[in-house]
């Protein structure tokens, strides 16, 4: 008898539980629209006309940010996005590098290299360029909007409990 309702407890709380640890995530932070693909950047120079004008959300680290007399361009190394729409960089290699074009002047204190950015923006073509040596295809994105990861955003809303079985040791 108590081995039926220690089942039912523990059927009854893990749920709860998991939708309580789902619940602490951040919400993403752009809505995607109608038009927006889950390509990525890969696949945009790889296929330019396929997603010509398409709608982006992208993330990644950025490498370097270009200032021109009426825009900026900041090189980004993109990564795939948790459901927070943090680039998850710790998770191996990049999808692509792609150049986001932005309106005017761009600080590059706010945009450091290194940093993490999340962007919505338009697909507007591809440039030729290079990663040092090597001949690279990059994506252009017009961006409407952007965020900088902070160290404690990236942090926010991830769990530290882990479910498993077997010995562990922590440092």
């Amino acid at each position: 008898m108590f081995h039926r309702s220690a089942s039912y407890l523990i059927r009854g709380l893990l749920p709860a539980g998991l939708l309580t640890l789902a619940a602490c995530a951040p919400a993403p932070i752009y809505k995607p629209s109608a038009s927006t693909v889950s390509a990525t950047p890969t696949m945009v120079a790889q296929s330019p006309d396929r997603y010509a004008s398409a709608d982006v959300i992208w993330g990644g680290r950025i490498v370097d940010v270009h200032n021109f007399a009426d825009h900026s361009e900041i090189e980004i190394l993109g990564y795939p996005l948790d459901s927070s729409q943090r680039p998850k960089a710790d998770n191996g290699g990049g999808w692509g590098r792609f150049i986001a074009v932005m309106p005017g002047y761009v600080e590059s204190f706010d945009y450091p290299s290194g940093g993490l950015v999340t962007l919505a923006g338009r697909v507007t073509g591809n440039r030729p360029g290079s990663v040092g040596e090597a001949g690279y295809v990059f994506p252009t994105v017009s961006v409407a909007q952007s965020h900088v990861w902070t160290a404690a955003e990236m942090q926010s809303g991830k769990s530290n409990v882990s479910f498993g079985i077997g010995v562990g040791v922590v440092h």
